[in-house]
């Protein structure tokens, strides 16, 4: 079995994690929501599959969610991005972008990141809570 290894891309500002509206879903419970997408150069990695995942705290729980997987290309830059549904039993703090892959990465250049929470559409709000 491989070891998988992760490096931090960045750490999410508070006031970015606290501005997402929670909504409520039948098997997950409270959710927030947030779009994310990093633009990373990773020289000498060229074809190493990654995945990008986002790490927070909930209350004194530490979780993980995988946002997105990908294979750096013959440039040695992907883009990964998407939804991530972080789900919140408390009160998310100390949220965090990961990239894990298969062998150790030494170089990493993060040429973009971008975190936002979701807005959500006009027939959710009966769904979101204060």
């Amino acid at each position: 079995m491989t070891q998988a290894h992760d490096k931090l891309i960045g750490s999410v500002p508070s006031r970015i994690s606290d501005s997402a509206r929670l909504i409520l879903t039948p098997y997950e419970g409270r959710v927030a929501e947030y779009n994310v997408a990093s633009w990373l150069h990773l020289p000498g990695l060229a074809n190493l599959p990654v995945s990008l995942l986002v790490r927070y705290m909930d209350g004194e729980t530490r979780r993980e969610v995988a946002i997105d997987h990908g294979k750096v290309n013959a440039q040695h830059k992907i883009l990964l991005s998407g939804i991530a549904r972080l789900t919140v039993r408390q009160k998310i703090r100390d949220m965090q972008i990961h990239l894990r892959s298969a062998v150790a990465v030494r170089n990493l250049v993060v040429e973009e990141l971008f975190v936002q929470a979701v807005e959500q559409p006009v027939g959710e709000e009966q769904r979101a809570l204060a």
